[in-house]
């Protein structure tokens, strides 16, 4: 039976009534697969306390408990100074791909049971005689029909037989499952027969959790439909478990506001949304890293970003123009292939579109079949590690190469709080590594850094170029714990104008969740062509799921006042199989000329997309879509100390230690700033070592280094 979501009546009522002092601080905190990031912002201020500890992959809540009350303790706060928490976890994500979820049954109509298997009857890999297809959530023993028809117009063909659901409560029953997710045949343009059928499930098996399409994914193409509706199900009750938990773990804290879940479109949204629809929280954490890319951006005058989030299990990269980043309604979890679209599961959710490999600091290197040096996708995660933790981990990992080169200063690992072990780190690459391919332990290690940022450069130039941009055109942003340390090769390699590492880079994402805004979004699949009268049919539409967006953001606490719209719509040309999204700026549709204004609209978007645009054709629409906001939170960050003239950057430098740079040779005496003694104006060039509690900088020659007034690191490439 899933885990209610309320509080106790008993513990509602103490929430309710400690409100004699209105909260002076935001938090957010993010659990990723090795660290769990903490951010606390005073309001008034702007001051901002980070911490950084390591996850508790068997329980995930034991470290955020364990990790606020420490953050609590050095800002000097309680938990109920809190005004606002937000937050982001890799739960869905990972329980789609170990599969650990819970035990899922669907019911679609007669006849189209085997659709999760015959998904879209096209091979991601036309030359693999032996590809693998990724394994349907749902078994097909679990897998139910009842009679039931709608039409692609939404016209009843033939009425719902609550006979056939009668019929299946025994299996049901008897299966012991815990969800159940109902799809039926273009139930998007009429949920009529859905809606009898949840309603039917609610009252015949009151203890399982529903998720049904209409609601979860109201669009055309059934398979994808299917697939998300399926993925929603198989993670609901895990996610209401998880949040009920996660709440009351707070309250102990002292915590009692609202809680709010990053989405992968990068607003937020209530915990009952999330629990209700757990599936748009597959990108949660990722997302609020490009939000803090964002950010970051703003603060420093650049719009045009490349956002690199290179964390302790995975790195995310992100194109973001002109200030915002590329979003999309297309992901695939789960994928058999990482790197094959359409070798996972799709899922047909609002998200921030980005790339992330396996290529964290805890990625693991090995040497294949071929004897070829490989690193990741499989990560050391927290438990036990990288070997320098000196947790167990025996595998040289991306942290123990970084060691090794002098990247990372083993006494002021997370401000000195755990210290890193060089022998035990010196002891993996050898032993794993070095010895198997005949070489010595600095280029074994060496070696390590180099295939991994050339994992990164490709992956980053692919992801890039597939955006139509040219990365000799942006600037990198690097955060995470790792991603400052290895940024400047792949700005370098990219050709890329600079780079930026900002102050606290290492909880970035933590910081991202508190610039996000509360945020819904809403779809209608509505196929037609575009012609003049039918776009006052797309205003009915518009002003429907409108009406709907007020009413979730009224229920979030957003005034009146404070929401704001913005429409989209999937086009196409007449005759293509698949759209893109436009964002329409117009509040009536029906007041646009459309062969003057909204068909070049279309025409300019996909040119510049794919180069040319077919402007001879006419346009189809087939869903609209709208983004219901609230205001974007201000975050006014504390502002540095300028440097006096008599104040220079070598004033910063706490020693030097030997750092490899293979350009200069090999280990070269390096200085070592203190981030916490910059001040803004100063400027050193490299190479050098800038350290803080949650992240090491490593810039290295031909770099100029600027310091503005957040002590945000402005890195300024030289090339020959």
């Amino acid at each position: 039976m899933p885990a209610q979501l309320n509080l106790s009546s008993a513990e509602l009522a103490f929430s309710l009534s400690s409100t004699s002092r209105r909260g002076r601080y935001r938090l957010g905190f993010d659990i990723g697969g090795t660290f769990t990031d903490f951010v606390l912002i005073e309001t008034d201020s702007g001051q901002i306390t980070s911490y950084k500890t390591l996850t508790t992959p068997q329980d995930p809540s034991k470290a955020v408990i364990a990790g606020l009350q420490e953050l609590l303790r050095n800002a000097q706060a309680a938990g109920d100074d809190i005004e606002t928490a937000i937050h982001g976890t890799t739960l869905i994500t990972n329980a789609l791909i170990e599969r650990k979820g819970a035990k899922t049954a669907l019911i679609t109509t007669k006849g189209f049971r085997d659709i999760l298997e015959m998904a879209k009857e096209m091979r991601y890999d036309i030359y693999d005689l032996l590809m693998v297809l990724p394994e349907p959530l749902v078994p097909r023993l679990l897998r139910y029909e009842v009679a039931e028809r709608v039409d692609g117009r939404g016209r009843v063909v033939e009425p719902l037989a609550v006979a056939d659901l009668v019929a299946l409560k025994p299996h049901l029953e008897e299966s012991d499952i815990d969800a159940v997710a109902v799809c039926f045949l273009h139930s998007f343009t009429n949920p009529e027969h859905e809606q009898q059928a949840v309603a039917w499930l609610k009252n015949e098996l009151p203890g399982v959790s529903v998720s049904v399409s209409s609601e979860v994914a109201p669009e055309i193409r059934e398979y994808e439909r299917m697939s998300t509706t399926v993925c929603n199900a198989y993670v609901q009750p895990l996610t209401e478990r998880y949040l009920t938990r996660l709440q009351r773990d707070l309250v102990d804290s002292g915590f009692r506001k609202q809680l709010y879940l990053m989405l992968s479109s990068g607003g937020i949204t209530t915990v009952e949304t999330a629990a209700q629809f757990p599936v748009r929280l597959i990108e949660s954490g990722p997302a609020a890293g490009v939000l803090a890319a964002v950010f970051y951006g703003e603060k420093t005058g650049v719009s045009n970003l490349v956002s690199f989030d290179m964390g302790g299990t995975t790195a995310k990269m992100c194109v973001i123009k002109d200030g915002r980043p590329i979003m999309s309604d297309d992901f695939e979890v789960a994928r058999v292939h990482r790197f094959k679209r359409g070798s996972g599961l799709p899922v047909r959710v609002p998200t921030i579109e980005l790339i992330e490999i396996g290529a964290g600091g805890g990625s693991i290197a090995r040497v294949d079949e071929l004897g070829l040096l490989k690193i990741g996708p499989e990560s050391a995660s927290a438990d036990p590690g990288p070997a320098c933790y000196g947790q167990g981990g025996v595998q040289p990992t991306v942290t123990d190469a970084d060691l090794l080169l002098g990247y990372l200063n083993p006494e002021y690992f997370l401000g000195g709080r755990m210290s890193l072990g060089r022998a035990a780190a010196e002891r993996a690459v050898q032993s794993k590594l070095a010895e198997p391919l005949g070489m010595s332990l600095i280029e074994a290690a060496y070696g390590i850094y180099q295939v991994v940022n050339q994992n990164m450069i490709s992956a980053t130039r692919v992801h890039v170029a597939e955006r139509g941009a040219d990365p000799r055109k942006f600037t990198l942003i690097a955060f995470g714990g790792a991603g400052p340390v290895h940024a400047h090769q792949i700005a370098r390699e990219l050709k890329m104008q600079g780079y930026i590492c900002p102050a606290g880079a290492g909880v970035a994402s933590a910081l991202g969740f508190l610039t996000a805004p509360v945020a819904f979004e809403f779809a209608r699949t509505h196929i037609a062509h575009l012609t003049q009268e039918k776009l006052e049919d797309l205003d009915v539409i518009y002003a429907e799921l409108e009406r709907e967006g007020r009413a979730r953001l009224a229920e979030a606490g957003v005034p009146e006042e404070q929401m704001s719209f913005v429409r989209k719509a999937d086009l196409r040309h007449i005759g293509q199989g698949h759209e893109i999204v436009v964002e329409l700026p117009f509040d009536q549709l029906a007041d646009v000329a459309l062969d003057d204004v909204l068909r070049p609209l279309f025409y300019s978007e996909y040119e510049q997309i794919y180069g040319y645009a077919h402007r001879h054709l006419g346009v189809e629409i087939t869903t609209c879509r709208l983004t219901a906001s609230g205001l974007r939170p201000q975050i006014n960050l504390e502002k540095a100390e300028t440097a006096t003239e008599s104040l220079s950057a070598a004033q910063a430098i706490k020693g030097e230690r030997p750092v490899y740079f293979r350009e200069l040779g090999g280990f070269v005496d390096t200085p070592v700033y203190d981030r916490y003694q910059l001040r803004a104006g100063m400027n050193f060039a490299g190479p050098a070592i800038v350290e803080e509690r949650d992240s090491t900088a490593v810039i290295g020659p031909d770099a100029d280094v600027h310091v503005d007034i957040y002590t945000n690191l402005l890195v300024t490439l030289k090339y020959e």
